[in-house]
């Protein structure tokens, strides 16, 4: 029993009524509308923990010169003209550039079975491609 009064005061003190407040949050970064002198912090925070490192200049990609550019840009221009003419009914054609040789014939004649052969001029390296069920928009 004497732990009884220790008891009774301790439950009398729990059940008293305790003081709260709302929870105010106080933003720190100023983007978030925090003080305005945490910027010079947080940037040097940023900046000790960032571990990128920007690619060297010479990252093996080498740049094309404008010519370079307008032989690519002539190139595809022509494969694309080739390849809208066998839409309409031109089943045949030759795009010779100093890198491959694009050669589309129709085999045979009047089948619509088109032959796409592309010769790779620096490896002498040959690719064929089947195309059955040519259809010409004439």
């Amino acid at each position: 029993m004497k732990n009884k009064p220790l008891s009774i005061l301790l439950l009398i003190a729990a059940s008293t009524v305790t003081g709260a407040s709302e929870l105010i949050y106080t933003p720190i970064n100023p983007s978030f509308g925090g003080h305005p002198n945490n910027s010079a912090h947080l940037m040097g925070v940023a900046n000790a923990i960032n571990t990128y490192k920007a690619p060297s200049s010479s990252s093996g990609i080498e740049q094309q010169s404008s010519l370079e550019r307008l032989a690519a840009n002539l190139e595809s221009r022509l494969i694309s003209q080739l390849l809208s003419d066998i839409g309409t009914g031109n089943t045949s054609g030759i795009v010779d550039t100093p890198d491959f040789t694009l050669n589309v014939s129709e085999n045979p004649p009047g089948s619509g079975n088109l032959v796409i052969q592309i010769r790779d001029k620096n490896t002498g390296e040959s690719t064929e491609i089947n195309v059955s069920g040519l259809t010409p928009n004439n």
